[in-house]
This record gives structure tokens, sequence and C-alpha cells, in this order.
């Protein structure tokens, strides 16, 4: 199978036709939205970063590359659920859904690199 096909897009973004199987990454619901207008098909709590380590980063750019190696640490606690949504990624698309304003450092940014890594 070819490279992954694994999407980031906002919470708050529309949805788009393309998105495909769509995953909210975070470990709270978004505030302010439905369930409805999420569209999500699943919800990976396990897979977000911890209250902890999400509370250390708080959006401090600086704490960005500690904040990445942590968190793909937790990850690995996790292997099943990365093997699944890679396994799934390779079958048909996958958006990752997040609520984070930078969208260039975010947890599913990070997310993805892990998924891409388990991926033949």
């Amino acid at each position: 199978m070819g490279a992954p096909t694994i999407r980031l897009r906002r919470v708050y973004d529309e949805p788009a036709a393309d998105d495909g199987y769509r995953v909210l990454v975070d470990r709270l619901w978004p505030r302010g939205m439905t369930k409805e207008a999420a569209r999500i098909d699943e919800w990976v709590r396990d897979l977000a970063p911890s209250h902890e380590l999400r509370r250390w980063y708080h959006r401090e750019p600086e704490r960005w590359d500690e904040f990445r190696n942590r968190y793909l640490a937790e990850l690995e606690q996790h292997p099943e659920m990365l093997d699944e949504l890679a396994a799934r990624a390779g079958r048909m698309p996958v958006t990752l859904v997040y609520s984070a304003r930078d969208e260039r450092r975010n947890n599913a940014v990070v997310l993805r690199e892990a998924i891409d890594q388990r991926r033949p």
C-alpha cells in the first residue's frame, strides 16, 4: 500500500467531504462544539497527551521540542492503538481532529508522526 493518508484538521473548521474517518485526538471535548457539528467517528482519549503534559506545555512554543519528546514517549504505551490507526490510514483517508489554535505545534502533529513511524 502507499503512504498513509493522514490529514490534520481543527475541530472548529468545517468538515470536508474527503476527510474520511475523523478521529478526535484531544483528551477533553472541544468547548462549544456539538457532536453533530464535529462529525467525529472515533474519540481516542488514550492517545491524547496526559493532563500533566498538556498543562506543562500550555502553548509555550519554547517547550515544543521537549513536549514532542515526552508525548512520543507517552504514545509508546499504546502500540495497539497506533497500529490500528496506521492500518486504517493504509485503507482509507484518516483525519486527526484537534482543537489547538497552533496548526504547526499541537498533539495531532506528533501523533501523525508516531503513526507514520509504524508504517512499513
